[in-house]
């Protein structure tokens, strides 16, 4: 739910007391293995928020009061992470020091236009866990967070990542390779859901706005691509109290340190906190959901890694509010959900590498929507597996094919007054077969090539596509890059309408056209992207119309700045997007901007941090124009717009270590100025219009967070030097 911020930040401090009786100073100069200088190294205490960066000298100095056995460490892109264990009894200490370079995979271009990669240390590091969970407004939820960078829309009252024009349904989460078939919790009417899973699950993620990789496919949008953490470093145990909840899990690594095995478990109740801050919906069963998951990790070879996850939730609701068009006054909600997959890597030799993957996604919905008894289920069984040849020093070929078996039943039923008809019921399957080649031609180390090309069959449809891309990279200069893609992507029409077979006639398309230029450092990321998406053969349900005709089309600009080093102890970042969007599908009887988009999308995310104190604060600052709505009780489709919208948040989070144990105090509050917000109008029976905002002005959030065993506060550190 949008309501609970309920992540396990796992940190831990290794140093069992703080004292500031004494004071060091930390002081040296760092070289490469030619002896320059390097500026911009990050060299600070793990554990810790002492540290500073390297200036053009290569020269480093702080002050800490932490005493005792520590680790200096020091990071830089590029080269290989420095690490020294000190013994610090006040004083002044020097530490001069050389780095060495890494292989260089690291000084060639890789691809760039239309993707943005996070935590992957050969490219562009833009968003970390721990960039999640100290984000204002993000409420610790990844696609909160990824609705910060640019090319997301601003939307408030349904869930889904809305992406350059596109629909929820049009993006595709993607976990190790394998599709996730309910990443969002459960709809509610008018009350955006978060995403099911703590970031910090997560070592590495791709946010591809457009023009994504061949190995995936049936999303007419975009895909985010997930990788989780691979073996943990340590055994290690959370455990969390906030306003909404109870968490708790532990992680154990085996002393061959070959094999780990661990899990978590949660249950959050919304009912003391919406007692507490009054809602705009009534509440006959508050919120209340339960949870665990389980991971399991095993080195079988010297490269070869094992990993299984497992996820279950229980979730269930019940509200009524002011009877609007086509939505129900009195709506209850009960949800199961479930999601495992097991995944194979293995580098073979030098020149092979294999991957191979099963996953199993299962849903079910009962909806009492007033007098209606509703049930859905779906679920999707996947078998995926690639080959990687390497044919030069970077060059590489990549083959493999996938294989989905997707079912959705769904039952209906009356019950009004004590009566109730017969039970209803409906079914469907569908069978996906998936084969790709992509292939990365390395004419340089300044330029690239993707040649790609993905083909799929539908058993339902009983269609296939061939749907070929290719993307280029230039390295403009040492840490600028210009990049080009071009793309075919399918996908199926969204289930609901293949129970028609008015529907069964062919796959939705979308063809996208990028240009992109980013600029990277150490200490600052731009990046600016131009882009155009055609869309063809969208389902159009408008009647007589109902046919695969639909079209339309997104055009648009996006641009990123972000800055770790110009102001003392700050990182901020800076995102606009400019949209300009026409489609005609479903029951659209023109072309016209779609409910979800808006033409001007910005962003401020402010941190700062308080190393002395052990304290973070920080802001977040989201604008959006206003957003068609349709007003049935006028003439013209889709003329309405919504007020722009204007959303301010700030949080902070206090680190202390106590016995051993690293806590976390973290408190949050969005939109702290109060200010209305609309995402929507409906109209009731009478023609009168009624704004849809979040279920409450503001949402307050505290909580604490406590780990024994693990420490990762350095990526705090990192953030900032």
């Amino acid at each position: 739910m949008k309501f609970f911020f309920l992540v396990g930040i796992v940190l831990v401090c290794t140093n069992p007391f703080i004292s500031q009786a004494q004071t060091t100073e930390l002081n040296g100069i760092v070289t490469d293995q030619k002896k320059n200088p390097l500026a911009g190294v990050n060299v600070f205490l793990k554990g810790t928020y002492d540290g500073a960066t390297t200036d053009a000298k290569g020269q480093y100095r702080f002050t800490t009061s932490d005493t005792g056995t520590l680790e200096l460490v020091a990071t830089l892109l590029g080269f290989k992470d420095f690490r020294k264990t000190l013994i610090l009894q006040g004083g002044n200490q020097q530490h001069n020091f050389m780095m060495k370079e890494k292989v260089n995979e690291l000084k060639a271009v890789t691809i760039s236009a239309g993707t943005i990669e996070a935590s992957d240390s050969r490219r562009v590091t833009v968003l970390k866990p721990l960039d999640i969970v100290t984000t204002a407004n993000a409420q610790g939820d990844i696609f909160g967070a990824l609705r910060t960078l640019p090319g997301a829309q601003q939307v408030g009252e349904q869930e889904g990542l809305f992406v350059r024009g596109g629909a929820g349904s049009e993006t595709k989460t993607i976990i190790d390779g394998m599709v996730v078939n309910n990443p969002f919790f459960s709809s509610t009417p008018d009350i955006a859901q978060r995403g099911r899973f703590n970031p910090f699950l997560f070592k590495g993620t791709v946010f591809s706005t457009g023009g994504y990789s061949a190995q995936y496919g049936q999303a007419l949008s975009s895909a985010l691509v997930l990788e989780t953490q691979d073996m943990p470093d340590r055994t290690a145990s959370t455990y969390s109290i906030s306003a909404v909840g109870l968490g708790g899990g532990h992680v154990h690594l085996s002393k061959d340190k070959k094999s780990a095995w661990g899990g978590d478990l949660n249950y959050t109740n919304l009912l003391p906190y919406m007692k507490l801050v009054p809602q705009r919906q009534t509440y006959q069963q508050y919120p209340e959901f339960f949870g665990g998951s389980a991971f399991y990790r095993h080195q079988l070879r010297k490269n070869g890694l094992l990993k299984f996850y497992g996820y279950y939730n229980y979730g269930r609701l019940g509200l009524s509010q002011p009877r609007l068009d086509s939505l129900p006054a009195n709506f209850r909600l009960n949800n199961h959900n479930v999601y495992t997959n097991l995944t194979y890597k293995d580098i073979i030799s030098d020149k092979w590498s294999i991957y191979g993957g099963i996953s199993y996604s299962y849903n079910l919905d009962n909806i009492r929507p007033d007098s209606l008894i509703l049930g859905n289920r779906n679920e999707l069984l996947q078998t995926r597996v690639m080959v990687t040849r390497v044919t030069g020093d970077l060059s590489a070929l990549r083959v493999g094919g996938e294989w989905q078996q997707y079912g959705d039943g769904r039952s209906f039923q009356i019950d009004l007054n004590g009566f109730s008809t017969p039970k209803l019921f409906q079914n469907l399957q569908d069978y996906l077969s998936s084969a790709f080649a992509e292939y990365d031609l390395y004419a340089s180390n300044r330029l690239v090539f993707r040649f790609g090309g993905r083909y799929e069959y539908s058993s339902i449809l009983a269609q296939a596509n061939l749907a070929p891309r290719v993307s280029i990279s230039y390295k403009a200069g040492a840490n600028s890059t210009l990049g080009l893609a071009y793309g075919d992507f399918y996908q199926k029409p969204v289930t609901q309408w293949l129970y028609d077979t008015r529907s069964h006639q062919g796959f939705e398309k979308a063809t996208h056209y990028i240009l992109n230029y980013q600029w990277i450092t150490p200490a600052y990321t731009f990046r600016v992207e131009a882009y155009r998406k055609q869309y063809d053969q969208l389902l159009r349900t408008f009647e007589p119309n109902w046919d695969l005709a639909g079209g339309g089309y997104a055009q648009g600009i996006d641009l990123f700045w972000r800055d770790r080093k110009t102001f003392k102890n700050v990182d901020y970042w800076i995102s606009y997007s400019f949209l300009d969007t026409r489609r005609q599908y479903l029951n659209y009887p023109i072309q016209a901007m779609p409910t979800f988009a808006t033409p001007h999308t910005a962003t401020l995310v402010f941190k700062k941090f308080f190393t002395k104190l052990n304290t973070a604060a920080g802001f977040t600052y989201s604008y959006s124009t206003g957003r068609p709505y349709f007003n049935p009780y006028e003439t013209g489709f889709l003329t309405g717009r919504t007020p722009d919208l204007h959303n301010f948040g700030v949080n902070a989070s206090i680190l202390k270590t106590i016995r051993g144990a690293f806590c976390v105090l973290a408190l949050s509050v969005t939109n702290v100025l109060g200010l209305e917000q609309v995402f929507t109008y409906r109209f009731n029976a009478a023609g009168e219009r009624i704004a849809v905002g979040p279920p409450a002005p503001r949402f307050f959030f505290v909580g604490l967070f406590i780990s024994v065993g693990q420490n990762r506060s350095n990526e705090v550190v990192n953030q900032n030097n």
